[in-house]
Order: structure tokens, then C-alpha cells, then sequence
């Protein structure tokens, strides 16, 4: 199927991610056909159409690839195996099936990063606490191979005993890794379109947004500041990596990168997620692309859209779920429209639970009076911006534990 052709795309996920995609595809004359467990996941409203099944089950794919020129994913929760079986028939996946393996696992994963000479934090594959190479030291990260979000499955452990706890958990693989004392996490979303149709010498077209400050809290993303803040050193190493490993993956479509800054200067790959990502949800206000637009462009074999912003800055603060409970908390939603610049998206989950992503504030800034356009909006005026914010999510009690630089 080449890219002009393609016209409907389907989706292996239906939560908030492919929701999001649904003006995006308004807009390209694309129609999005979801592939999801729940007639009330996010994106069942946006869809053409919707296959009712799990993610991983690979028989229900092959019939939304009857329904589809292309297939994309939402998430990594996939069968891998089985959707080879349905590529061999000549389904199209993008990312392909090539792109995506090394990254489901996070041995593989870093092992990729390791092949490549991307640099990264060391690491180790081990099934009992015994096996720890002692040059490591304590804290350590824990990760589970597969199937870890939004912290679950990620623990920092301060002595041997909490890792020999945790590694008794049945039915798991893990992976350990140094703890790097970073010094801020960043991140960047990059897309990669399709080769030139009809060439054999020009490259992929490669677009890479602005570097971003994620700033984690129990190791879930709470808020992206996009400040036009690093230095031509960060952007640099950051744009090297991304390019690197967009190459060595042969990928098409959005890859989101989380990055490590060390106090030193050096900037170290976390982790690559294969699709639109958290830490560029600001791009729907702040950036004259969207993710979920230059995602879709870059499947559908468009021309990939510029990623400038469109404003000073931007903050973006995660509404995460703090109880069990039915509510669209449409008073606290109103309260948090009327900050000025502010854009407040609602995922229209049925439920609440302590941790859950129902939501996200993006607020765009503009530059004070007599400041230069090039210069960077101060980190303090963002904190204070995402503490407004958060003061009138979380309530006082919750609002305490974020403390952020005035600087």
C-alpha cells in the first residue's frame, strides 16, 4: 500500500492516545478504525469504526486489517508472534513488526541502545539478588521486562534485602540497572515519515520537537515544561540519539524518548516508547504539528509537518486519578479552564482510580514585555503555572508534595 493510497488506519489500542488521534485524522482525510477491549475506552468515540477485542489478541487484528490500509499501535501490550503471522500475509504494520521487537523487552531494549553506542545506563538481566554485580551498589533500579507504565513495575531498591523481596513476585522477568543521580529527566517526541516514493538516494525525513523537561513523581510523569530551555550542547546529544536510533530501527511513525541530564552535562537514553507519548501531549496547542498529526502523517506516507512551536512555552500537568470513584469532576475541570492560555483535555474514563490518566492541562505562555523572541521563558514562571494547576486538582493535601524550583 503506498502512502497516497492510504486513507484508513487502524489502530491496536483505543485509550487516550488514539482519542487523541481522532482530529488529527479529521483533519487528514484519514479514518481511524480502533481495535479495544471496551465500548467505553476514549476512542471508540472518535473511531469509524471498532474491532471489540483485547490488544494482544492477533486473530481479532487480522480482522481490523481486513478494515485497514495500514495498522499502527497504541501501546506495546501486543502479540508480537501472532501479528508476524498476519504481516506475512502482506498486512502492513507501522512501525513495522522489526521496529517495535527490540523494544517490548527492556533487556532488549537496552541491549539495542548497547549495539548501536547510544549511551545509557548500565544494566543486568537476573533472577535472584545473588547475581547482582557488586560494582552496581545500592540504590538500584528494578524493571520488569515487560508489561511496565506509568511506574508499575518499576522500583527503586536501597538494599539487597528490598531486591530479594521483589524479585520473588512469580511470573516475572527483571532487569536491573544503575541508578543514575541525574540531574533533570527530558525527553523528546521524533518521527520518521516513510521513504521518498520513486528515490533510491534520498533519506527518510526525519523531525525531532523541542527537548523537554518530564518531571516524574513515583515514577509516573507529572509535568512536561517545554521552555526552549537547553543548551546547543543538551539539543545536540539529544537530536544525535534520536536520529540514531530512528535509523538503526528503520522506523516510521512518532517515537517517544526519555532521557537522563547528569550534572555533568551528559544526556543518557531511559527508555523509547514506540508511538505518541505522554511527554508530548503540549504539542496539541503549543506546536504547529501535533504528535498525533505527524504520527498519522508519517504512517499514511504524508509529508511530516513542522514541529516549531507556536507560542514562548508551554506546561503540561498530568490529571492523575487520587481515589476509586464515577465522576467527570466537571466543577474542578471549569476551575481549571479559566486559567488563562489553558486548554483542559478530559478523557472520558468512566472510572477513577488512584494513579489513573484521566486527563491533562496544557497552558501555552507568551514572552513578558521587552523580553527577546529567542529567550527562554524562566523555569519559575512554569512552576508556578503547574502548581496553580495542581492546587486545584489535587487539593492541599495532595498539592504538598510537589515542590518545585522558583528559579
Amino acid at each position: 500500500m503506498t502512502g497516497s493510497n492510504v486513507k484508513r488506519v487502524g489502530v491496536i489500542g483505543g485509550g487516550q492516545l488514539a482519542w487523541m488521534m481522532g482530529a488529527a485524522a479529521k483533519k487528514l482525510g484519514l479514518h481511524l478504525i480502533v481495535q479495544t477491549p471496551s465500548r467505553d475506552d476514549p476512542a471508540v468515540n472518535v473511531a469509524e469504526d471498532v474491532v471489540l477485542a483485547q490488544v494482544d489478541d492477533a486473530s481479532a487484528t487480522a480482522h481490523l486489517a481486513e478494515r485497514c490500509d495500514v495498522i499502527t499501535f497504541e501501546n506495546e501490550f501486543v502479540d508480537l508472534a501472532g501479528l508476524g503471522a498476519i504481516a506475512s500475509q502482506g498486512v502492513e504494520f507501522l512501525p513495522s513488526l522489526g521496529a517495535i521487537a527490540p523494544i517490548l523487552d527492556k533487556f532488549d531494549q537496552r541491549s539495542f541502545y548497547q549495539s548501536i553506542h547510544v549511551p545509557t545506563p548500565r544494566f543486568q538481566a537476573i533472577t535472584h539478588a545473588s547475581e547482582l554485580d557488586a560494582s552496581f551498589g545500592f540504590p538500584v533500579v528494578l524493571k520488569a521486562r515487560r508489561h511496565g507504565y506509568d511506574g508499575y513495575g518499576t522500583f527503586v531498591c536501597k538494599t539487597l534485602v528490598e531486591l530479594e523481596a521483589l524479585l520473588q513476585k512469580p511470573g516475572q522477568s527483571w532487569l536491573v540497572e544503575e541508578f543514575v543521580p541525574f540531574e533533570r529527566e527530558l525527553a523528546v517526541i521524533a518521527a520518521r515519515g516513510r521513504f521518498p516514493q520513486g528515490s533510491l538516494h534520498e533519506s527518510h525525513e526525519i523531525a525531532l520537537y523541542p527537548v523537554v523537561e518530564s518531571q516524574q513523581e513515583q515514577q509516573v510523569c507529572r509535568r512536561v515544561y517545554a521552555l526552549n530551555e537547553f543548551s546547543e550542547s543538551v539539543t545536540e546529544q539529544v537530536g544525535a540519539i534520536a536520529r540514531q536510533i530512528l535509523t538503526a530501527l528503520d522506523y516510521v511513525g512518532v517515537l517517544g524518548i526519555e532521557l537522563f541530564l547528569t550534572t555533568d552535562g551528559r544526556v543518557l537514553v531511559n527508555e523509547i516508547a514506540p508511538r505518541v507519548h505522554n511527554s508530548g501531549h503540549y504539542t496539541l496547542d503549543a506546536c504547529a504539528t501535533s504528535q498525533f498529526e505527524q504520527h498519522l502523517r508519517a504512517v499514511a506516507g504524508l509529508p511530516l509537518g513542522s514541529t516549531a512551536l507556536t507560542c514562548a512555552g508551554a506546561v503540561m500537568v498530568n490529571l492523575l486519578g487520587v481515589e476509586t470513584a464515577k465522576s467527570d469532576y466537571a466543577a474542578l475541570r471549569q476551575r481549571l479552564a479559566a486559567i488563562p492560555q489553558a486548554q483542559v483535555y478530559w478523557y472520558g474514563k468512566s472510572e477513577s482510580r488512584p494513579g489513573r490518566k484521566l486527563g491533562h492541562v496544557t497552558v501555552c505562555l507568551q514572552l513578558g514585555q521587552g523580553r527577546a523572541e529567542a529567550e527562554a521563558i524562566p523555569v519559575g514562571i512554569a512552576s508556578r503555572i503547574a502548581r496553580q494547576v495542581e492546587a486545584i486538582w489535587y487539593g492541599r493535601s495532595d498539592y504538598s508534595v510537589f515542590e518545585a524550583s522558583e528559579a
